[in-house]
């Protein structure tokens, strides 16, 4: 029994012997690791924050009808041009019933009346001339005889407006023609031939003819969050990305910040606006959805590294130098403004410093079955 442990403890310690052996054999056999090197460059490092929103125009009209009636001609389609005062639609009055009734009725009791003033005249003018009656006599009967006339004349201009929108004395100015009051581009005519339309009044905004813009000014609108919004100040400039325009900037500057924010989705809003610098060799729609990166602030042509390479070491930053292949030495450095993958770096570091990077993977070779 002696004689067998002896021997199980034998073999057990050539076992361990063995697998040290191996082990250590290993361990040399095993590649160094070897690292990446970096160097510092030159570049602009722009602090941003984003914005979403959409591109409008600046002034956006909407042209309501003066008068209720039916659509009987329209002149212009959505993208023409127009100019301030141009006939947008032409507007066929169907005149209320009652109303046209009052009317037609003034008029007759004008015109009896008048015929009474003329009778009374007559006389008393006669009576005047033969030296009958004093002066104001006739006077106050010429008086009554005019009040006639402009009675009558009110009653029919009356009765044309109701009727037909227009009277003789008015000549061309008529509320049935609907006008542009602005000059600019027809983005919508949301009305038909033959539809029919409610006048603008103090109780009614009225139906809308159609939208015209002034497309040659145009703003960007978007929102930002509450946690950026103290960030940002009139005056900033802003990258602004169309996405219907791909692969081109525009220049933005921002002019407004709400002073009230808006709840959405759980997050407090406010809404900015800027002015949207155009390029004569891109047509902006109304209502592109764009994206605009505000510049919080930014350093020319500067001395950078990417920010994968900086370490840190309490409150103080610092990289790896190569001093000699794959030997590194700890070095503290300054660093300014970041954009989240480059870093500004203040200390004396040049563009031939190598700087410690990330370790290089292994290369496996491709077998041909797995090609």
């Amino acid at each position: 029994m002696k004689k067998f442990i002896k021997i199980f403890i034998g073999v057990l310690v050539l076992c361990v012997f063995v697998w040290t052996l191996y082990y250590l054999y290993k361990k040399n056999d095993e590649k160094p690791m070897v690292y990446g090197t970096e160097s510092p460059f030159v570049t602009n490092i722009i602090k941003k924050t984003v914005a979403t929103g959409s591109v409008v125009p600046r002034k956006e009209i909407a042209i309501k009808s003066k008068v209720s009636g039916i659509v009987d001609k329209v002149y212009l389609e959505a993208g023409e041009f127009v100019k301030s005062g141009d006939v947008i639609a032409r507007i066929k009055i169907i005149p209320d019933v009652v109303n046209l009734n009052n009317a037609e009725s003034r008029v007759n009791r004008a015109r009896i009346a008048l015929e009474n003033a003329k009778i009374d005249y007559d006389r008393t003018k006669k009576l005047y001339d033969d030296k009958v009656i004093p002066q104001n006599e006739y006077q106050a009967a010429e008086l009554n005889y005019k009040t006639a006339q402009e009675e009558l004349s009110s009653a029919e201009n009356n009765l044309a407006l109701i009727k037909e929108g227009t009277t003789k004395s008015m000549g061309s100015i008529t509320n049935t023609l609907v006008r542009s009051t602005i000059s600019g581009m027809v983005l919508d005519v949301p009305i038909k031939e033959g539809n029919s339309v409610i006048e603008s009044n103090t109780f009614n905004e009225g139906t809308t003819i159609a939208s015209v813009a002034d497309m040659g000014e145009m703003v960007f609108e978007g929102k930002v969050d509450e946690s950026e919004v103290g960030k940002i100040k009139t005056g900033m400039d802003l990258i602004l990305r169309v996405g219907a325009i791909e692969d081109q900037t525009f220049k933005a500057k921002l002019e407004y910040i709400s002073p009230k924010g808006v709840e959405e989705n759980g997050a407090i809003q406010f809404e900015i606006k800027a002015a949207v610098e155009l390029d004569p060799d891109h047509f902006i729609r109304a209502g592109y959805s764009a994206n605009a990166d505000i510049v919080l602030d930014r350093r020319d042509s500067v001395i950078a590294l990417k920010e994968s390479t900086l370490k840190f070491e309490g409150d103080s930053s610092y990289v790896e130098i190569e001093k000699s292949p794959q030997v590194f030495e700890k070095q503290f450095i300054k660093t300014g403004l970041s954009d989240g993958i480059n870093i500004e770096v203040l200390s004396e570091l040049d563009t031939t410093t190598k700087i410690k990077g990330l370790p290089q993977e292994e290369v496996k070779p491709i077998r041909p079955d797995q090609n």
